[in-house]
């Protein structure tokens, strides 16, 4: 079965005046459709750059990324927006709300940029906010929400366009205990009812526990991808 997601051999060095900080240094993977998958690793283990790496947010130095069978690498700005927009969905540790916006608003955001219809986008919005939790919350701006509340908004913003993977960086790392969980227990639920994809990099061995598989990066390599993470975390 051909993988949903892929890296072949990706490198990535990033450059301060003549250093040279070599992030990736040829990381391959397949993510398979409907896995759900973490990734883990020191700070400066390259895991955060790989993620970019298989969203289109960042390219890489050599290899390539391939999505449901097609190059994403080497494509021009706008087609990557458009990839990025259509068949990819984005949570950060930071929420990236507009403030000014309600709830509805800002999970409407992704659609009306893709020229969606107003009385398309609004029930979409709704039924997005519905399956995260927050369908009573429709009216809220960001400053009226918690940082769970918050959190939830934003993956329904992710979700929104039905993306092929949704990419998680750090999802919980502002949250409390308990709002981690509420998200965790929210992510497992994506997977299991409804098949969707899901990559999370994460410092939290309980985020990386929950997952199916986990992969493991030190030094800009795949250091290990042989399945549980250890309760002893990262």
């Amino acid at each position: 079965m051909e993988p949903l997601l892929s890296a072949i051999d990706v490198t990535k060095t990033y450059h301060m005046g003549s250093v040279a900080h070599p992030a990736l240094r040829g990381v391959s993977l397949e993510i398979q459709k409907g896995e759900f998958v973490a990734i883990i690793g020191p700070s400066g283990s390259g895991k955060s750059t790989l993620l970019h790496m298989l969203g289109g947010l960042d390219r890489p130095d050599t290899g390539d990324v391939r999505l449901e069978g097609n190059s994403i690498s080497n494509l021009d700005e706008n087609s990557q927006t458009l990839l990025r927009r259509r068949r990819i969905g984005f949570v950060f540790q930071k929420v990236h709300l507009l403030p000014m916006l309600r709830s509805i608003e800002n999970v409407m955001v992704p659609m009306r940029l893709d020229g969606v219809d107003l009385n398309i986008a609004r029930p979409k919005a709704v039924e997005a906010l519905n399956s995260v939790g927050m369908g009573n919350k429709l009216s809220n701006r960001p400053g009226e929400l918690s940082g769970g509340e918050a959190q939830r908004v934003a993956i329904a913003r992710a979700l929104v366009m039905s993306p092929a993977i949704l990419l998680a960086d750090e999802p919980t790392g502002a949250l409390d205990s308990a709002n981690s969980k509420i998200v965790i227990e929210l992510f497992r639920a994506l997977v299991e009812e409804h098949g969707q994809t899901l990559v999370i990099v994460t410092h939290d061995a309980t985020v990386a526990n929950s997952a199916d598989r986990i992969i493991k990066m030190r030094d800009g390599l795949i250091v290990d991808d042989s399945g549980k993470a250890s309760k002893e975390g990262t």
